[in-house]
């Protein structure tokens, strides 16, 4: 079964975005392609054309996280209905990374214990990511 990968959809600051990413989650940005660099180059609006088409940030063990910024012909709605969650296996890696993604942004649930997790917390980045983080999962038993 193929690993869904999250897209986001900036308004403009995609580039900015995905490089705080990069260095907030220990990635590597794989690609940062403007619009005026695709494929699709002659058909953008002139003041579209350093928006960033596709990106791609490759995530420690193995996973990805994409984004663009929204194309000229769309009004950028933000994100809403979903976060994205990191688990990590430390609290202390919870905490530095909750801590980086909250810096300019807006905390809504402040890291505390949960029966999840030893730490978990929720916020909106500055770029209007919503995220989760949990440090230190613990087993969950639920009767069916």
């Amino acid at each position: 079964m193929p690993t869904p990968i999250p897209y986001l959809s900036f308004d403009g600051n995609c580039a900015e975005a995905m490089r705080f990413y990069e260095r907030t989650l220990s990635g590597k940005l794989e690609l940062l392609m403007r619009n005026a660099d695709s494929p699709f180059a002659a058909q953008v609006p002139p003041e579209h054309a350093d928006r960033i088409i596709h990106a791609r940030l490759a995530l420690p063990g193995g996973g990805y996280l994409y984004a663009g910024d929204c194309p000229p012909q769309m009004k950028h709605a933000g994100i809403h209905g979903v976060a994205l969650t990191l688990n990590f296996d430390t609290v202390a890696q919870a905490t530095a990374v909750f801590e980086s993604l909250a810096d300019g942004g807006t905390v809504t649930m402040a890291q505390q214990p949960m029966f999840w997790a030893k730490t978990w917390g929720m916020l909106t980045d500055r770029f209007g990511t919503p995220w989760i983080v949990n440090g230190e999962l613990q087993a969950v038993y639920a009767s069916a």
